[in-house]
């Protein structure tokens, strides 16, 4: 039984972090569909939308960069939704308002006197957004100057329903999890667009994202990714969610773990949600998208039990290669502890690289526990600093 368990665990390991990027790979070979992209005279209305709370060091920056994206002013609409702020984010935004009153850009103001959260946010301005598509964005990075025209540029083709940009970590020298971000996030972006080149991509990027309007479904008031789910309410209508690297958001990278740790402990508590919703697995079976969806979000949440199994059977287990398998991930597992407690330890890259994984896996632990408990919720959260 404990080889058994070991092997299983073992094949479902790699097969997560190795076996389906692989799959892909060969998928987008055989099964290449490219995108119909077109930069046409007749642009479409847009509008942008963000849910905002408590931004005032940032939101003018923010409103300040959409406004100068290279689309036609006339064709450009912002609405900002203020939920619960208690800054000067209102006052801010009201400021802007009257600053655009000339100009051919529409801004529109919401205000919510009491937080009931962002997926409640995003609904209340989409009801109103006059635009044909609608861009997704947040408070916090910035677009390149052609990033909402890159985005748009995708609808062209009309299989096409939902099309998620690229979002890049400048690089900050006072943070200490840029090599491992930077790292990891590679090979995200790299799964993304092998899903993008074979069909559609699993959830889209939160910063910077986009779908056409008529193809919005309300969210529930207490989902946490709407930036997973909505791209999935666009496959269950027989459109594809792509992946356009063109189009790009710019943001800071988490100066230190704690900050990392409460950004991923809440994106998992939201993936475990996700895969509890009956109507996401319906759907993914219904569009044959399962298989992406399994191994793409809920194998990740099961990779820590399977890391646990792992040790456990392999130091159970009879025969050779079953000790050196334990002592590799004693020693593994060693080197993330000392560097967790041994400052000189964060100086080298593989200590560090060992150190983040845990982490990572800790954090999807920590994210079932949330939900299990009922903790998840849809408050607002700082950002991760």
């Amino acid at each position: 039984m404990a080889s058994f368990l070991f092997w299983l665990s073992l094949f479902f390991i790699v097969y997560t972090y190795i076996g389906y990027p692989v799959s892909l790979w060969l998928l987008q070979i055989f099964y290449d569909k490219p995108v119909r992209k077109s930069y046409g005279e007749e642009l479409p209305e847009v509008t942008v939308v963000i849910a905002a709370k408590n931004e005032e060091s940032k939101i003018r920056k923010r409103i300040t960069n959409l406004v100068e994206q290279d689309y036609p002013k006339g064709k450009l609409e912002i609405i900002v939704v203020s939920d619960g702020s208690t800054d000067g984010t209102v006052r801010i935004l009201q400021e802007i308002e009257d600053e655009l009153k000339l100009s051919p850009v529409t801004f529109l103001t919401i205000v919510k006197q009491k937080s009931l959260g962002k997926p409640s946010a995003l609904n209340t301005a989409v009801m109103i957004a006059k635009g044909t598509i609608l861009v997704f964005a947040d408070a916090r990075q910035q677009f390149t100057g052609m990033a909402i025209r890159e985005l748009v540029a995708n609808f062209s083709d009309p299989e096409v329903g939902c099309v998620s940009g690229e979002l890049e970590f400048l690089d900050d020298e006072n943070s200490n999890l840029k090599v491992e971000m930077g790292a990891y996030w590679k090979y995200e972006k790299k799964i993304r667009k092998m899903e993008s080149q074979s069909a559609s991509v699993i959830g889209a990027t939160g910063a910077i994202y986009a779908i056409r309007k008529n193809l919005y479904k309300e969210l529930p008031a207490e989902i946490l990714l709407d930036d997973v789910l909505t791209p999935l309410n666009v496959v269950s209508q027989k459109f594809r969610v792509i992946f356009d690297d063109s189009a790009k958001a710019y943001d800071a990278v988490s100066a230190n773990v704690k900050g990392e740790w409460k950004r991923k402990v809440r994106t998992l508590a939201g993936n475990w949600q996700l895969v509890s919703e009956e109507s996401v697995l319906r759907n993914a079976f219904n569009n044959s998208f399962i298989y992406r969806l399994f191994w793409h979000k809920m194998a990740r949440l099961l990779v820590p039990y399977c890391l646990v199994s792992l040790l456990i059977s392999s130091i159970l287990a009879d025969g050779g290669v079953y000790v050196i398998f334990a002592g590799l991930q004693i020693m593994f597992y060693s080197l993330a502890i000392s560097t967790h407690f041994i400052a000189e330890f964060r100086r080298f890259s593989l200590t560090k690289l060992c150190y983040f994984f845990c982490i990572l896996n800790l954090a999807a632990m920590a994210g079932f526990w949330i939900w299990i408990t009922g903790k998840s919720g849809n408050a607002w959260k700082p950002a991760a600093s």
